[in-house]
């Protein structure tokens, strides 16, 4: 089981040089893959009156292929969007973006995408919010193409390509796409059409459930559920034997990967972010260098 971080995308803020000691520490520590949350804007709440959202105005989110740029020169670490919200995003654009940071890191990103809650980042960037499920699945295929034939023709319900290309190509042809889900509908989008998924979920029944409906859908695609990957979160909470004790729960469950969220635990600083995935890096066993 590889095992990696998320980004504190809230908690870093826009000081370059905490980016890069963050991104070089964890690789120090251990860590596998760096994760990044997407929003490309927040709502602000003095205008959407009842705003719910986990995110808003004032939080503080890199564009993530902006940021992988910047760390593929700094770091050996895969390179993780956890996840792109694909469908508020032009499909040949993020193709090409992909394409560039994967060639840029040696073939380290690995594409999570999603469909998004945010109807306001929706509107800002000019996709329609209530067809982002059909919207994603031809999305995908398209870039799928986009990755691995110099000159494509495609037309579909939402895009239209017409004898164009990428020009260079990446270095994984095509790029790996995980998904976001958090519904049925979304597990069995994951099973029929994903490189691997990430639950919205800690290890348990539920789980269970959503990966039956994965491994399902999969199968009735004709593909190995056993080839899709799985990538669990685990919160820090300070404890130690907390986080070991949900990291084995995750690798009896199947998981092929795992991250460890320090974001919202309350840490100040770069060096406290470092300093709690140190603690946690014992913990889980990983070489230090």
């Amino acid at each position: 089981m590889r095992i990696g971080v998320v980004f504190p995308q809230t908690e870093i803020g826009a000081d370059t040089g905490a980016v890069r000691a963050y991104g070089q520490g964890v690789e120090a520590l251990g860590f596998r893959h760096v994760m990044a949350y997407d929003h490309v804007v927040g709502a602000d709440p003095e205008v959407h009156r009842g705003w719910r959202g986990p995110y808003d105005v004032r939080s503080t989110f890199h564009e993530p292929m902006v940021l992988f740029g910047y760390l593929a020169a700094l770091t050996s670490l895969e390179l993780v969007t956890s996840v792109i919200i694909l469908p508020q995003r032009q499909t040949a654009l993020v193709a090409k973006q992909a394409a560039e940071v994967d060639l840029l890191s040696a073939g380290r990103l690995r594409l999570g995408v999603g469909l998004g809650w945010n109807h306001v980042e929706y509107e800002a960037l000019g996709q329609d919010f209530t067809t982002r499920g059909r919207r994603i699945e031809e999305q995908v295929a398209l870039m799928r193409r986009l990755w691995t034939e110099p000159s494509i023709t495609f037309e579909g319900a939402f895009d239209k390509v017409t004898g164009a290309g990428l020009a260079p190509l990446p270095v994984q042809r095509p790029i790996p796409v995980w998904f976001g889900a958090y519904s049925p509908r979304a597990y069995r989008r994951a099973g029929r059409l994903a490189d691997g998924w990430f639950p919205q979920m800690s290890p348990g029944p539920e789980l269970d459930e959503a990966k039956a409906i994965v491994d399902d859908a999969a199968a009735e695609a004709g593909r190995d559920p056993a080839s899709l990957g799985m990538e669990g979160r685990v919160d820090w909470t300070g404890s130690a034997q907390e986080l070991a004790e949900l990291a084995r729960r995750w690798r009896e469950a199947g998981a092929t990967h795992i991250a460890v969220n320090t974001m919202g635990a309350g840490l100040g600083s770069v060096d406290e972010h470092l300093a709690a995935l140190e603690t946690a890096a014992e913990a889980l066993g990983l070489r230090q260098d």
